[in-house]
């Protein structure tokens, strides 16, 4: 038996220390935003955050993630409301088939966690790891710069009310 911390609650979970950390998401916790696309780590979508960081869960074994916290497109927002990525990606329209745009969201929110207004270059690098078959590219990069707007706002509305 082994915990982990996943959308910030505590799951027991019933797997080898080798089973990769996607098939726990999927299978166990019922979190089926990260996708299985590749297996290997090479597509992306299958990415999550671990401490902040953009992971690749199907190449990730549970033993890695053990004690960390571990972050789902579920646990970013809901659907009446969405968090700041979630919502500029609707806005902007980013997504077309749909399978890349969790591990787009997530990789992206990993970034913005570092770096609150990155550059089309930090973003395009930050992105790099994850394939977009269908060409929304561009779309995707607006979405970016869109959610870091979103994520500003919110940030000095809540400094305002703190005052």
């Amino acid at each position: 038996m082994m915990t982990l911390k996943v959308n910030g609650r505590d799951h027991q979970v019933d797997a080898e220390a080798d089973t990769p950390l996607l098939y726990v998401l999927r299978n166990d916790l019922a979190l089926n935003a990260a996708k299985f696309g590749c297996g290997l780590g090479q597509c992306g979508s299958c990415t999550v955050i671990v401490d902040g960081k953009a992971v690749l869960s199907c190449v990730t074994p549970l033993v890695l993630v053990e004690g960390k916290q571990v972050t789902t497109l579920e646990g970013l927002g809901t659907v009446a409301a969405p968090a700041p990525i979630q919502r500029a990606f609707m806005e902007e329209q980013a997504a077309q088939c749909g399978y890349c745009i969790a591990g787009m969201m997530m990789r992206a929110q990993a970034l913005l966690m570092r770096n609150a207004k990155p550059s089309d270059a930090q973003i395009r690098a930050e992105l790099e790891p994850n394939l977009c078959r269908c060409g929304t590219h561009m779309r995707i990069l607006r979405a970016v710069h869109h959610a870091a707007r979103l994520m500003d706002t919110a940030d000095a509305a809540s400094d305002r009310s703190v005052r």
